[in-house]
Parts: structure tokens; sequence; C-alpha cells
């Protein structure tokens, strides 16, 4: 048990071996603790002559609240200079991990649940900055140094991948035209962990990034499950030609609702010469065309049929709907060839000339990713923890009010959707 008071008082203080100088309060109330290094001797950092000091200063950081109060840590650094006239070194300033990290404002505790508390939990950086009594930028950048040393330090964060996700998000719109900037998510689908986010949505940036992961861990990928996406198509087939491309079923079948829609749409234009009102047939039934049919009563079914044969002269409708449906059947087939049958002949059927122009456009994208849809039958992969990733993200996003800058986004949605170890926290220090 400590009983000298002061004594006690730098082991409360809790910042490695100091001294305890003495206690104020501040300006705006909050309590200031000085203190000073215990160390009286220093080595040149160059020669290894012993250090002469020089003078001193006082060095302010921003430190946990102190019984309910604002802190204040006063450090009294010491300027040690190099007695030998040989030495380049000069003069420099002590530091002190344990107290505080080079060019950081927070001491390193306070950092590090600055850290935790906006990268772990998710709280927004301006509201941690007022609890300490700080400027936002003095939180972020304690952020985004301990969070990228944490990220570099934590080696078996991303480990062995069997199944890669590839989803865009849309991170900021800039500029007087508002133009939109997206981010490409790589994710770990089986485990679901998001493990990097790199600029764009072409395959330039995931590219990149498998690139610099090498060829071991390429190699351990078997399966890249994606939207339908063009540039991320390209990525598997350059990157991992071994792996097996799979196409997320829900977007095959919002395509499909999607092309649905748009002969809704079309034929309205056609039939009415306007935009859908309420008491127009196609838009009264429009909810109920997305509706997959065995999820239709019997009411239900007839009021569809009932409006698609006032409103839908040409049958284009119908014919959408039915190949709708038809999409959808393809995973109700367990084995993998009889559903690449399937698709290769609903793809064949819909490319008819005396279809809708929205049948054959949809046909034509079947028959384009047939291999890749039916590749679901086997991996059993969705795009689904992909998109569970790009809604944590875009939590991330709702409570910072925005973000502009890439590398605090990407920073912040790694710390709270990639997984870190955070026990790593206590052992790191920014560079």
């Amino acid at each position: 048990m400590i009983t000298d008071p002061t004594r006690a008082i730098e082991w409360m203080i809790g910042l490695g071996e100091v001294r305890f100088l003495g206690c104020e309060d501040g300006p705006a109330g909050e309590a200031v603790i000085v203190i000073e290094t215990a160390a009286d001797r220093e080595g040149c950092r160059d020669c290894g002559t012993v250090a002469r000091s020089k003078d001193r200063h006082d060095v302010t950081l921003v430190d946990l609240p102190l019984f309910g109060r604002r802190a204040r840590t006063v450090w009294r650094k010491r300027r040690w200079f190099c007695p030998d006239p040989d030495c380049p070194r000069g003069s420099w300033t002590e530091c002190d991990e344990a107290i505080a990290a080079a060019r950081q404002v927070l001491t390193s505790r306070a950092a590090r649940w600055a850290t935790e508390q906006v990268g772990r939990h998710g709280r927004s950086v301006s509201e941690v900055a007022g609890e300490l009594g700080c400027d936002w930028h003095t939180v972020n950048d304690a952020v985004v140094a301990y969070g990228e040393a944490l990220l570099s330090a934590d080696t078996e964060r991303i480990g062995t991948v069997s199944a890669l996700g590839l989803d865009e998000t849309l991170m900021v719109r800039v500029g007087t035209y508002r133009t939109q900037r997206f981010t490409t998510q790589l994710v770990d689908v089986r485990a679901g962990r998001l493990l990097d986010v790199v600029p764009g949505r072409d395959s330039n940036g995931a590219t990149a990034w498998l690139a610099s992961q090498g060829d071991e861990f390429c190699a351990a990928i078997d399966y890249v499950t994606i939207d339908l996406s063009g540039p991320y198509r390209k990525v598997a087939e350059e990157q991992l030609p071994h792996a097996t491309l799979v196409a997320d079923p829900f977007h095959v079948t919002k395509l499909a609702n999607t092309k649905l829609d748009e002969c809704r749409r079309r034929t309205q234009q056609d039939v009415l010469g306007h935009r859908g009102r309420k008491d127009d047939p196609l838009y009264r039934c429009r909810r109920l065309l997305t509706k997959a049919k065995e999820r239709l009563d019997e009411q239900g079914a007839e009021k569809l049929a009932g409006l698609l044969r006032a409103g839908d002269p040409r049958g284009d409708v119908g014919t959408l709907y039915t190949a709708k449906e038809a999409v959808r059947e393809i995973y109700s087939h367990a084995d993998e060839p009889i559903a690449l049958e399937w698709v290769t002949q609903l793809a064949d059927d819909l490319q008819d000339a005396d279809y809708p122009v929205e049948a054959r456009s949809l046909g034509r994208t079947l028959m384009r990713w047939r291999h890749a849809i039916v590749a679901w039958h086997r991996a059993k992969v969705t795009n689904g923890p992909t998109e569970s990733m790009n809604n944590l993200i875009k939590r991330i996003k709702r409570v910072a009010f925005g973000l502009v800058s890439f590398r605090n986004y990407r920073i912040r949605a790694l710390l709270y959707a990639g997984k870190p170890n955070w026990s790593l926290l206590g052992t790191v220090s920014p560079r």
C-alpha cells in the first residue's frame, strides 16, 4: 500500500515514471496537473555521449476527465543537447510515448480511449471532443493515427479468405454539381469482415489491392461474389482467374423486377400518354407485380389479373411478370446442371423478337451471366455480408454527418466493420 501522498498522486496519474510537480484550476475550470519525467540523464541518440539539459518548455496535453472534470496534463519537457562538438545531433526534445506520442495533443491513454470510442463504438468525433473539452481535429488526428497503427499491427486481421465479396457504396457528393465519389468494399463473406476500402468503383482499385496481398492470398480465394458489375467481373477474371464467379441471387432477381417496372412504366405511357396516377390500372398493380407469385392470395391474384387485363392490352407487362417469376425459379432447382439448362433456355426464349424490349434485354444479361448465376448452387455464398458492411459504413457516415476525406472514411470504416484485434491498441504508437 502506498502511503506517501506525492507517490500516491503519481500512482493515480498513471503515466509511467513521472514526478508530480503540482496542480491547479485551469482558466475554464479544468483540472491541470503538472508533471516531468523521472529520468535525469539521457544519452545522445547519435554518439551515445551523456547529454546535458539545455532548457525546459511546458507542453499542455488533453487528458481523460479527472473525477468528472475535464483534465489537462502539463508536461514540463526537457530539451537536451550533446556536448560533443563533433556530433551532428545538436539538441532534441525528450520523448516518452507512455505520456504522449510525437505530434499528438492528446495523452497516449486519452488518444487510445478516443480511438476505441470512435472506431469501436461508432461515436462521433465531435461528441468525444466535447467530452474531453478539445477541438474536433485534435481527436480526429489521434483516431486516424492510432487507428492506422492498430490496423498495421494486426497482421492476422485479414487472414485466409476463401470467398471474397465486392460491392460499391457512395462516399460523398462534392462540388457545385454534386459529383458522386464511390468506394469499393472488399469483404470476407464467410467471416463477415470488411477487409479494406479502395477509392472508386472501377476495376483499378480492387485489382491493385489484390495484387498487393500476394499470390498466396489470391490462390486461397475459391469464390468471388458480386452484383452484376462489369468492372468487378474484370477484377475476378484478371486477378483471380482460378476462382469461381458468383452472381448474387438478390441482384439477379432485382434485375428482373427492374425490367418488369421499366416495362410497366413504358406501357403506361404508350396506353395513356402520361405517368402513373392513382386510378390507373398499371399504377394500382405496381406493388402486386413485385410480390412473389406464391405470396399472393386468391384475392390478390384476381386483382392483379384484372388490372393487367385493363391496363396491359398487348400483354407486355404480363410477359415480364412471367419472366420475373421464371428468374426466381432458377433458385428452386437443387442441381446445378439443371439450373444451367433452365437459365440458358430462359435467356434464349426471352431474346425472341416478338417479346418486349425489356424482356430481350433481360435475356441478353442472363445469357452473359448464366455461369455466374448458377455457380450459387455450388458455392452457396452471396453478397449479403458485403451489403451488411455497406450498412455499417453508412451508419458511420450518418453519425459523422458525412465524410469527405477518404483517409478518414477508410480508417473509420475499418475500425468499425473490419474487426481489428482491439487488445493490441494498448501496445501500438503512431509513427
